[in-house]
């Protein structure tokens, strides 16, 4: 009998502690990853990029760099079909480089009600990529997406960002927040995005691969 693997050990590369919390919940249940705290010394990592690969690559890149560990960042954004895809990659950013929550939501909700059929349907859909980077330079990454629409006022307690405005379309008419914690991450861009990672890893260190 072959002796068990030990878990690969990645760096949180997220400062959000919102989004920590996630991950860790996520990626942590696969069983063959240990998460390992961001260290505090190291700065944040500017989101320069265009797309959500780019700035998952980013912040992953940067924890790799310095700490000479493997990585794990995600990048996430909401995209409005009646705003054209907006807010997209500038999701956390939608109502400014300071912007709360509820700044955004409130900025999100505005934007809707001033059009002329006050966004129609609302059609709507969260997109999460999942990157991994190694310190030897490679990556891997994953996606997830789930669809749905914005509600026309915010609606429960749990969750963070836009959550409470966010209706998935698999559900049962609850926001996301208005979820447990296990139900939402069952239907959630992010879980699916985290749960594809976890399956590349278990890939990647398998014995032929011999990548732990």
């Amino acid at each position: 009998m072959s002796a068990p693997q030990s878990r690969l050990q990645l760096v949180l590369a997220t400062a959000n502690p919102d989004k920590a919390a996630e991950i860790a919940a996520i990626l942590g249940a696969s069983g063959s990853v240990e998460l390992l705290p961001r260290p505090p010394e190291v700065g944040e990592v500017d989101e320069t990029g265009e797309t959500l690969v780019e700035n998952a690559r980013l912040k992953a890149r940067a924890l790799a760099e310095a700490t000479g560990r493997a990585a794990v960042a995600d990048d996430t954004g909401l995209e409005v079909d009646a705003l054209g895809g907006a807010p997209g990659v500038w999701s956390a950013r939608f109502a400014g480089p300071e912007a709360t929550y509820a700044d955004n939501v409130a900025r999100l909700l505005g934007d809707l009600a001033a059009l002329a059929d006050g966004g129609g349907e609302r059609r709507a859909r969260f997109k999460t990529v999942a990157l991994v980077a190694f310190p030897d330079g490679s990556e891997v990454f994953a996606e997830g997406t789930v669809e749905g629409r914005i509600a026309g006022s915010p609606r429960g307690d749990a969750g963070f960002g836009y959550d409470p405005v966010f209706v998935p379309e698999e559900g049962d008419g609850r926001t996301f927040s208005e979820m447990p914690a296990a139900e939402k991450h069952e239907l959630s861009h992010r879980g699916r995005a985290f749960r594809a990672l976890a399956r590349l890893l278990d890939a990647r260190a398998d014995p032929a691969g011999g990548d732990r």
